[in-house]
């Protein structure tokens, strides 16, 4: 059974810190590229951050210079490290893990980044 499951998320103040996690099970997940994606309310999902079997990193680009997407194959894990939070940063965020060799695409359930004073 395919699991991802994202934590991390909550309330922070404008200019702050959060990091988001996310764990899988059931999957190669070396073989995965791994990727963020966000959806604020009456807004379509968009990309966050994916990040390559080989590590090659790519970001959205409202969040390019704040955020940054790393992956530990041992642990099966990815995160996302968001500095300098801003209110229009608040939404729910996806784990995501594709591999289209394969044709599979899973999505976690997502964790809600509140981002206000």
């Amino acid at each position: 059974q395919v699991q991802l499951v994202e934590s991390g998320g909550g309330l922070v103040q404008p200019g702050g810190s959060l990091t988001l996690s996310c764990a899988t099970s059931g999957i190669s997940f070396s073989l995965n590229t791994m990727g963020w994606y966000r959806q604020a309310p009456g807004q379509q999902r968009e990309l966050v951050a994916t990040i390559s079997i080989a590590g090659r990193t790519d970001y959205g680009d409202s969040v390019k210079g704040r955020f940054t997407i790393s992956r530990d194959n041992a642990k099966k894990s990815v995160y996302l490290q968001m500095n300098s939070l801003k209110p229009e940063d608040t939404a729910v965020y996806y784990c995501n893990a594709r591999r289209l060799s394969v044709r599979t695409d899973y999505w976690g359930k997502g964790t809600l980044v509140t981002v206000s004073s």
